[in-house]
């Protein structure tokens, strides 16, 4: 079979769901088999997970009989699936990327897309002439209030955009199996794992190219008395981002991940000449401010009850696997391709390096 054989959409029925099959199922892998269990044109149909625990979580979850895998090469080779959903660690994305991205499989990676920019850079040239669909998963873009403020800024409310301001004030890192998320080794560090969500918003919200970064950040709290294998852990906790884009405007991520007791645990604010653009979550509300006779307006975004509580991201997962098994169907490109993907580890990682160095560091020294 030649290469571009391989990398010709699967063929399937308009009428029938599309086979997905997941590779990992810890945590998010377990809140992408709640969610969907909600779409009727998604059918989970194949788990492959080392950790068996793992698996018997995903056979639970389920509630339907599925194919099981220890390994997902047996999995890819044996089952006949159109989509595969990547749910497993971060620094395993990279070498299972190489072997699903040379096969005729729609894919959705979560975030981040890989832990280094080397590895990134390796997939998106593989995804160059890929036909079918690779999406990184950006759950941030699809909570319904962010969607609103994004729509809103795309409407003009706040006229010229020239500062935005995203806080998440949350708990600490989650235990994961074998405690993988403990280590930048893995993860690739705190503001490549967890805030790429953040930086892709910045990215998208502003809709131009990040020039700079400059952080100040630490370790001050959390997992200081924890080892493994006699190794503390190496996880910031802590941090304040500032990204500098192409025409002056500046975007700010305030990060505390030892503030449990925060009425939202995020807060979003875009800042124009003509008003202001807020919103937060979990209080699902939207605050739009013009600066022209100060008038407020107060928005709540009703989201669905079941899923709401099909996962842990304000209902976005299930948003954006419609969102992914809509592109599928009508033969549309991915809304977060690995460009994207790419560009928000980017940021992720200069800012690291400027925590590192006490430097701003140019984005166009990462290229």
């Amino acid at each position: 079979m030649s290469n571009t054989d391989r990398l010709e959409k699967r063929a399937f029925s308009s009428t029938d769901p599309l086979r997905v099959g997941l590779i990992g199922s810890g945590m998010m892998g377990f809140e992408h088999i709640r969610n969907l269990a909600l779409q009727d044109d998604l059918h989970f149909a194949a788990l492959a997970d080392p950790n068996p625990p793992s698996r018997k979580l995903g056979r639970k979850t389920a509630k339907h009989r599925i194919a099981e895998y220890e390994n997902a090469s047996e999995m890819l080779d044996q089952e006949s699936l159109d989509a595969v959903i990547i749910a497993s660690p971060n620094f395993t994305h990279a070498a299972i990327l190489d072997e699903v991205l040379d096969r005729p499989l729609h894919v959705l990676v979560e975030k981040p897309l890989c832990t280094t920019l080397e590895d990134c850079d390796r997939v998106v040239a593989a995804c160059a002439d890929r036909a079918a669909i690779t999406w990184v998963g950006m759950e941030y873009r699809y909570m319904p209030p962010v969607a609103r403020l994004v729509a809103e800024i795309r409407g003009g409310f706040a006229g010229n955009l020239r500062m935005l301001a995203i806080r998440e004030h949350r708990f600490p890192f989650l235990k994961k199996v074998d405690d993988w998320n403990r280590f930048n080794r893995n993860t690739g560090g705190t503001l490549v794992e967890k805030c790429c969500h953040f930086f892709d918003l910045m990215n998208l919200i502003v809709d131009r190219e990040p020039l700079r970064v400059f952080a100040s950040g630490a370790q001050d709290v959390n997992h200081l008395d924890e080892t493994y294998g006699g190794e503390t852990p190496d996880i910031l906790d802590n941090a304040y981002v500032m990204v500098e884009y192409e025409g002056g405007v500046r975007a700010l991520l305030d990060l505390c991940m030892f503030a449990e007791a925060s009425r939202n645990e995020q807060e979003i604010c875009a800042t124009g000449d003509r008003g202001k653009i807020e919103c937060f979550i979990p209080e699902s509300l939207v605050v739009l401010g013009e600066r022209k006779g100060r008038a407020m307006e107060e928005i709540p975004i009703e989201v669905d009850k079941d899923v709401l509580e099909a996962g842990f991201h304000h209902g976005a997962t299930y948003y954006q696997q419609r969102a992914f098994a809509d592109a599928i169907r009508e033969g549309r490109s991915a809304d977060v391709d690995v460009q994207a993907g790419r560009k928000a580890v980017a940021i992720g990682v200069a800012a690291q390096q400027s925590i590192e160095t006490g430097n701003p560091v140019e984005l166009s020294s990462l290229a």
